[in-house]
C-alpha cells in the first residue's frame, strides 16, 4: 500500500463507537419494519425502540474502565476526531437516557394519536436524532461536531411538525427550522474563520495554533470565536436567541418537546463547552464575558416569562415548562462562563454537567406528569392541575416533588445541591454580581414553582377525575421520581461528575 493510502486509513474502534451506532441501526431497521408490520402491530415498533436506546446506554459499560479515542490522525494518535472519555460518557447517558424517556412517553401518545402521528417515521426520527446527539459530545474536530449538531437538530424539526393536519405543529416546526438554520449558518461561518486563522479543525490543534495566530488574522479569529458562540447560544435557546422555544414546545407532540427540553439542550451545552473551554481557552476574555451577560439575561429573561403564564390560558403548563426551561438554560451558563475566569476550570465544568444530570431527571419527570394530564386535558392548563392530590396522590406528590427540584427547595435536595454548586462556580470565578442576579431569579423562580405545587393540593373543582396510567407513562414517571429521590438522598452522587476528563 502507497505513503499516501496509508495516511488516510484509520482504524476504527468499534466499541467506542457503540452508543451512537446501536441507536443509528436500530432507527434504519425500525423504518424498514415498518412497511412490513400490520397496523395491529404498530406498537411493536415502538418496544424496539426502548430496547435499542436500553442496548445504547448497555453499550456505555465497558467504556467506563478508561479513555478510548478512534478515527485518529496516522501518525498522531493524540489528535482524533472522536473521544470517548468521561465527559463523552456522563452527556451520552443523559442523552440516551432522555431518549429513552422520551421514548416511552411516546408509546402511550402514539396509541392516544389514532393515527396522526405516522409510527415508523416518528421512531425512525427520534432514534435518529438521539443518535446524533450521542455523538456530539464525543466529537473532538469541527467537522464530525456541525455533523453531529444536524443530524440531531434535522430530525427534530420533522418530530415538532410531524402531527398530520396540524396548523399550531406545522408553525412551530416552521419556526423550529428557520432558527436553527440560522444558527448553523452563523456558527460554520465562525467556523470557517477559526480554520482560516489555524489551518487546522481538530480542537487541541486549534487551541495550540490559536494562540500563535499572526497579527493580520487576529481579528479574524476573534470575529470566528463570537460568530460560533452566537450560533451555539441559539441552539441552547440563550436570550435572544429563544424566540422559538415556547411556540415550538406548545406546537410540538409533548414527547418531543419533552425530549428537545433535555437532550436538545444538554447537545448545545456539550457543543459549547467543547467550542469554548477545549478548543479556545486563550480567547475567554473574548467569550468569558459574552457568555457571563448571555446567562444573566436568558434566566432573567425565562423567569420572567414563566412568572406572566396565566392558569386559565390553554396551554399555560408547557408554556410554563418552556419559559423555565429558558431560565434554567441561564443557570447551565453561568459555569461555563465562570470557566473563562477560574483557576480550575474543569472543576466549573463539572457544575454544568451536575446541573445538567439533575435537571433533566426531574424535568423529564414533570413532562411525564403533563403528559398523563393532558391525556384527560388535552388544553393541559395550569388550573387542570388543581386537585390533582385528591385524584391521582401518587402522581400529585411526585409532580409536587419535580417541582420543587427545579427550584431548589426541600425535599428537593438534588435541585438545591445542583444550584449551590453552579453558585459556587460563580463565586470562585469571582463573578460576585452573576451570582447575585442567580439568587435574584432563584426567587423569582420560587414563586411560579410554588404556586403550581399549591394548585395540585387544592380542593378540586367537581367530583376529581381518575387519571388511568398505561405501562410505558407509568415506567417514565417512576423511573424519574426513583432517580430524583435517590440523587435527593445521595447528592454526592453528583460530585462524582465534576472530573470531566476533558484536560
Amino acid at each position: 500500500m502507497s505513503s499516501l493510502a496509508q495516511s488516510v486509513v484509520q482504524s476504527v474502534d468499534w466499541v467506542a463507537i457503540a452508543p451512537p451506532t446501536i441507536a443509528a441501526v436500530v432507527g434504519l431497521l425500525v423504518l424498514v419494519a415498518d412497511l412490513f408490520v400490520d397496523d395491529r402491530r404498530k406498537a411493536l415498533l415502538g418496544w424496539v425502540s426502548v430496547a435499542g436506546l436500553t442496548v445504547s446506554i448497555l453499550a456505555l459499560l465497558p467504556l467506563l474502565d478508561g479513555d478510548r479515542s478512534t478515527f485518529c490522525l496516522t501518525g498522531d494518535g493524540d489528535v482524533c476526531s472522536y473521544a470517548a472519555d468521561r465527559f463523552a460518557l456522563v452527556i451520552q447517558f443523559l442523552v440516551l437516557g432522555g431518549a429513552l424517556l422520551a421514548a416511552l412517553l411516546s408509546m402511550t401518545a402514539l396509541k392516544d394519536g389514532k393515527r396522526e402521528l405516522p409510527e415508523g417515521e416518528y421512531w425512525f426520527l427520534l432514534l435518529s436524532s438521539a443518535a446524533g446527539a450521542a455523538l456530539l459530545p464525543a466529537s473532538r474536530d469541527l467537522a464530525t461536531l456541525i455533523v453531529a449538531l444536524e443530524v440531531a437538530s434535522l430530525p427534530a424539526f420533522a418530530l415538532v411538525g410531524i402531527r398530520l393536519g396540524d396548523k399550531r405543529s406545522s408553525e412551530a416546526a416552521l419556526k423550529f427550522f428557520l432558527s436553527s438554520v440560522t444558527a448553523t449558518a452563523v456558527s460554520l461561518m465562525g467556523i470557517s474563520f477559526v480554520y482560516a486563522s489555524t489551518g487546522t479543525l481538530y480542537l487541541t490543534e486549534i487551541a495550540d495554533g490559536i494562540r500563535q495566530v499572526d497579527g493580520q488574522f487576529h481579528t479574524l479569529a476573534q470575529a470566528g470565536v463570537v460568530l460560533t458562540l452566537i450560533g451555539f447560544a441559539f441552539k441552547t435557546a440563550a436570550v435572544p436567541f429563544h424566540f422559538w422555544v415556547p411556540d415550538t414546545y406548545v406546537g410540538a407532540p409533548l414527547p418531543v418537546a419533552a425530549y428537545l427540553s433535555v437532550v436538545g439542550k444538554a447537545v448545545g451545552f456539550s457543543g459549547l463547552i467543547l467550542v469554548t473551554v477545549v478548543a479556545l481557552p486563550s480567547y475567554a476574555d473574548v467569550w468569558g464575558p459574552a457568555l457571563a451577560v448571555l446567562a444573566a439575561l436568558t434566566m432573567t429573561v425565562g423567569n420572567v416569562g414563566a412568572l406572566r403564564q396565566r392558569a386559565t390560558r390553554a396551554y399555560s403548563a408547557v408554556r410554563l415548562l418552556a419559559w423555565s426551561s429558558v431560565g434554567q438554560a441561564g443557570y447551565l451558563l453561568v459555569p461555563i462562563a465562570a470557566a473563562a475566569y477560574s483557576d480550575d476550570a474543569e472543576k466549573a465544568i463539572g457544575s454544568t454537567v451536575a446541573y445538567a444530570l439533575m435537571y433533566a431527571a426531574v424535568n423529564l419527570g414533570a413532562f411525564a406528569v403533563a403528559a398523563l394530564v393532558a391525556r384527560a386535558k388535552p388544553l393541559n392548563r395550569l388550573s387542570d392541575y388543581r386537585g390533582l392530590y385528591a385524584a391521582s396522590p401518587v402522581t400529585a406528590l411526585l409532580l409536587g416533588f419535580f417541582l420543587l427540584c427545579l427550584a431548589g427547595l426541600p425535599p428537593g435536595v438534588i435541585g438545591l445541591f445542583a444550584k449551590v454548586t453552579v453558585f459556587s462556580a460563580a463565586v470562585d470565578a469571582g463573578l460576585g454580581w452573576l451570582a447575585v442576579v442567580m439568587a435574584v431569579n432563584v426567587v423569582i423562580a420560587l414563586f411560579y414553582y410554588l404556586q403550581w405545587t399549591a394548585l395540585l393540593f387544592r380542593a378540586p373543582e367537581g367530583e376529581p377525575e381518575k387519571h388511568r396510567v398505561p405501562v410505558p407513562l407509568t415506567a417514565a414517571i417512576a423511573l424519574t421520581g426513583v432517580l430524583g429521590i435517590a440523587l435527593s438522598g445521595a447528592p454526592q452522587l453528583v460530585l462524582r461528575f465534576s472530573d470531566t476528563g476533558l484536560f
